[in-house]
């Protein structure tokens, strides 16, 4: 019974192979920066504007359309301006008869100047009364306080004036920024109004954003941080695009935590820009390691990081001799992207298997997937 016991377990775990996927760990060179984390976010252009008009009025033109590109300065759009250019036609007579009042003012003042000047000679001479030289004198009083008068009023239409300028100007809807223009709030024909003071009447003529300027936001676990710092390099996969991988550096991490989902903001900015990458698109950041220094020439052991597991207290792998698997002990280093660094235990081409079952042991026969 003993030898039938004994033949029955060599034939279960010796002789009856294991069929498993095999693996060969590889070698990566140093300069290449490793993943430490993983987020997603959105992009947001960080430039963005609901360009408005200052003042009340029917949009008569609109110059633009979705998609047209702007230079800061570019006419977006202008309001019906018949009343405010009446209003300036009239601060400009204004203005023209100030000035009018202002030089008859001031030969009056003349007069009354060297009339004075007569009196007083007069006066100290005796030729005259005293009260004809208070008379003079009154009068050119007189005068030089209407001559001021005047010259204040030149002011106050000269304000008058250019308020009526800057009520044209606010007529005119300006680019604040180079940008693209993204939608069109507003028609021709439509009120159009600051801060939307009529219920019928349009805010935003247009929404305009800079696309140099977009960066992903992502939001980031406030217990992970500690692994990121600005200028860190970073990766970008667009769910748009998800074969196409963009460089890019954190640019910003905003100094404060969302208490309700315990993140931080980081933004993200793209190193090259491309024109398919637009506002609102969802992405995936990977965070990368610094690159190794100059010193570290020697490259380093990876391998699939589930063809490690733990034994006992110990991380193994096994290693493939022939149709047989060995046991041994490894040191795991860092993430290097989709693998883990092998510190000790394997080299360069050395065959492991990947995902061990639980009954595998060294010396154990295997057969190896015919794709593994």
């Amino acid at each position: 019974l003993l030898t039938m016991a004994i033949i029955s377990s060599y034939w279960f775990f010796i002789a009856s192979p294991l069929t498993v996927e095999v693996i060969s760990a590889v070698s990566v060179s140093p300069g290449e920066a490793t993943t430490i984390l993983n987020a997603s976010g959105y992009l947001v252009a960080q430039r963005r504007a609901a360009v408005a008009s200052k003042g009340t009025g029917r949009l008569v033109e609109l110059k633009v359309r979705e998609g047209d590109r702007v230079k800061k300065g570019d006419i977006i759009a202008r309001l019906e301006s018949a009343d405010v250019e009446a209003a300036l036609a009239g601060a400009k007579a204004g203005l023209n008869e100030a000035r009018a009042l202002k030089d008859q003012a001031e030969t009056e003042l003349n007069e009354a100047a060297l009339n004075h000047g007569r009196k007083k000679g007069l006066f100290e001479s005796g030729l005259v009364s005293k009260a004809e030289f208070e008379t003079a004198e009154a009068r050119y009083l007189r005068a030089r306080a209407s001559s001021d008068s005047y010259r204040a009023g030149i002011k106050a239409a000269e304000a008058r004036v250019r308020a009526a300028e800057v009520d044209i100007e606010n007529t005119i809807i300006l680019a604040p920024f180079d940008g693209t223009i993204l939608t069109k709030n507003a028609e021709v024909g439509e009120v159009v109004a600051p801060f939307g003071s009529s219920t019928l009447a349009r805010v935003a003529v247009v929404t305009m954003a800079d696309l140099a300027s977009i960066q992903v936001e992502a939001d980031v676990s406030e217990s992970n941080i500690e692994k990121i710092y600005a200028g860190q390099q970073c990766r970008i996969v667009l769910d748009a695009y998800p074969g196409l991988k963009y460089e890019g550096i954190v640019q910003t991490i905003v100094p404060t935590v969302d208490r309700a989902k315990a993140t931080i903001l980081t933004k993200i900015r793209f190193l090259k820009q491309d024109d398919r990458v637009l506002p609102e698109m969802s992405a995936r950041v990977t965070f990368m390691s610094e690159t190794s220094g100059k010193g570290d020439e020697k490259p380093r052991v990876a391998v699939h990081p589930g063809a490690v597991i733990l034994r006992g207290d110990k991380k193994v792998a096994f290693l493939v001799d022939g149709d047989r698997v060995r046991e041994i002990s490894v040191e795991v280093g860092n993430p290097l992207e989709s693998l883990v660094e092998i510190k000790k235990g394997l080299s360069p081409g050395d065959r492991v298997v990947l995902s061990p079952p639980d009954g595998l042991a060294s010396g154990k026969k295997i057969r190896i997937k015919p794709d593994g």
